[in-house]
């Protein structure tokens, strides 16, 4: 397993680990809303964060975003999901950080007992303006 920052010509690869991602772990979402995203991940989203890549030996597997301190993205592809890639990532940046919040789905329980497995606590509910969805802010503090 490596770990690096992304490629510019990665981006067309963590765009489809994201669509592919978010249709699995979203079903809750119109599938609609998620195409709609797209152009905004390539134009918007990843290239203003602080991408990191995560492989095998063949290929990209998965990808961390952050924002400053806000973890943006964290998504493994669906077939290599399950293998530790995204605990990998997570440890990555918590041990670049000493501070870190997300916002995930309350749906989203496998992500949501994730994020609490690994030392994240849920600090409000609120709603998703754009999916009119309700989320967790979670948040992670080193020491």
């Amino acid at each position: 397993m490596n770990i690096r920052v992304n490629k510019k010509t990665e981006i067309k690869k963590l765009i489809e680990i994201w669509y592919e991602g978010s249709l699995i772990a979203h079903d809750f979402i119109d599938k609609d809303y998620w195409k709609s995203q797209r152009t905004e991940m390539n134009e918007k989203y990843l290239p203003m964060s602080e991408t990191y890549v995560i492989s095998n030996e063949k290929e990209v597997v998965g990808f961390i975003s952050m924002v400053d301190d806000y973890l943006a993205a964290l998504f493994i592809d669906v077939k290599h999901q399950g293998k530790g890639y995204g605990q990998k990532l997570l440890d990555f940046i918590k041990g670049r950080r000493g501070n870190i919040q997300l916002k995930v789905y309350k749906k989203n329980n496998k992500a949501v007992n994730f994020y609490l497995k690994n030392g994240f606590v849920i600090k409000e509910e609120i709603l998703d303006e754009q999916t009119a969805e309700e989320e967790f802010l979670m948040g992670w503090k080193s020491g």
